[in-house]
């Protein structure tokens, strides 16, 4: 049974189906929707806007729903600018309370229209079930507001430049909207409206605080190169990568290791670079496994259109993104039931808000993080009570 959903806030219940409203008691097997809310926690439910990769419901939409689309769509985008005039904040109301109900049943046949077509003529993609882990994920974090103060941040407002900086973070969006379908290869991006965690300078970040007690910070080990070690099917040393390719790969026991890290990352990221040659990092024996001409085929079953210039760093790019949603997924599951939640995601760290009375899951955490469908990933682990003043522990 096709149905959509009112709102996509947790304590916003209600549901289209069949021509009607329901805000209370909810008719039995609603199977399919246009995409993940809270009210979809039902692992059976499938969403048509993953099943189409991605596409926005204009774009999906079949010509002869358009013009009733765009008609709807208007209407609807007017209801949205009146609520902005007004001042009115959606995340603190239900979009059902505001909007007339028989033009939300109207839109939402749409969407049930829009629906059906989609599931009846796109193929599932065959990473189908991590993008709608990825989307239960990153939905979570959308809905939750980030504590955000200027408590101990007095260097930020001595110099007007950052001020200014500091000032329009504390002014703007509290939240992070991460964009799934932001990039070719699945690394995530914020979207416009949200805070832009994976841009901002890294000073800011102290304007962030945890809403419990500690912000607890993982992060691989040298990520890229790891998961170009499990895609070439070597082992993962258990030291530092950058220290193991020093002494085994550049043999050179005189360099210091910022050094040695940078000359790998120039070699990892220019196709076109000799600086490494050894049988143990091999390009070619990589991309003839994942790569076949036109597309890479990673591990997480995403099939990417590329040029063979690009394919190395897709791949490798690729896999690492998915790696760490996949983790991320499991962290959260674990997380179920207890005060400490996943609070945001940069690239291959994911930072927890622990409270401090939990403190005695960190190590299992880390072990969740560690063992990865790739292998055992070494995992670096830091602690502070903001963003910015983060802290190694050694556990």
């Amino acid at each position: 049974m096709i149905f959509q959903t009112l709102d996509d806030k947790q304590q916003c219940v209600g549901v289209y189906v069949d021509g009607r409203l329901h805000f209370e008691e909810f008719p039995k097997d609603l199977h399919q929707t246009w995409k993940y809310s809270a009210f979809t926690k039902n692992d059976d439910i499938e969403y048509a806007w993953i099943q189409c990769g991605g596409l926005s419901m204009e774009k999906a939409c079949p010509d002869r729903l358009q013009e009733e689309l765009e008609t709807a769509s208007r209407k609807f985008r007017a209801y949205l600018r009146s609520f902005e005039l007004g001042k009115i904040n959606l995340r603190e109301h239900c979009v059902f309370e505001l909007i007339p109900e028989d033009f939300l049943m109207q839109f939402c046949e749409i969407k049930n229209k829009i629906t059906q077509h989609v599931f009846e003529n796109y193929e599932k993609p065959q990473n189908y079930e991590h993008l709608k882990e990825a989307s239960r994920i990153l939905y979570k974090i959308k809905h939750q507001d980030l504590h955000i103060n200027n408590k101990d941040c007095k260097n930020l407002f001595l110099k007007s430049a950052s001020r200014k900086d500091a000032q329009k973070i504390l002014n703007g969006p509290n939240y992070i909207d991460y964009d799934l379908y932001g990039t070719a290869t699945g690394r995530l991006t914020t979207k416009p409206g949200s805070l832009p965690i994976l841009t901002m300078k890294k000073q800011l970040r102290k304007l962030i605080k945890p809403t419990n007690d500690w912000f607890l910070s993982l992060d691989y080990n040298g990520a890229e190169i790891r998961t170009l070690l499990s895609l070439s099917g070597k082992d993962q040393p258990e030291d530092d990568i950058h220290a193991w390719n020093l002494v085994n790969i550049l043999k050179r026991s005189d360099m210091p290791r910022e050094e040695a890290k940078t000359i790998f990352f120039s070699w990892l990221y220019n196709p076109e670079s000799k600086i490494i040659n050894t049988e143990y990092y091999d390009r070619k024996k990589v991309l003839d496994k994942w790569y076949d001409g036109e597309y890479i085929s990673t591990p997480f079953h995403r099939r990417i259109p590329v040029d063979e210039r690009r394919a190395f760093n897709y791949l490798i790019q690729s896999t690492t993104a998915d790696l760490v949603i996949e983790r991320a997924s499991a962290i959260d599951r674990f997380l179920e039931g207890k005060r400490s939640f996943i609070s945001h995601i940069v690239h291959d760290e994911i930072v927890i808000d622990l409270d401090n009375s939990e403190r005695e899951i960190v190590s299992e955490i880390k072990d969740i993080f560690a063992n990865n469908k790739l292998g055992k990933f070494m995992v670096n682990i830091h602690a502070g009570q903001d963003y910015f003043d983060l802290n190694e522990l050694r556990i």
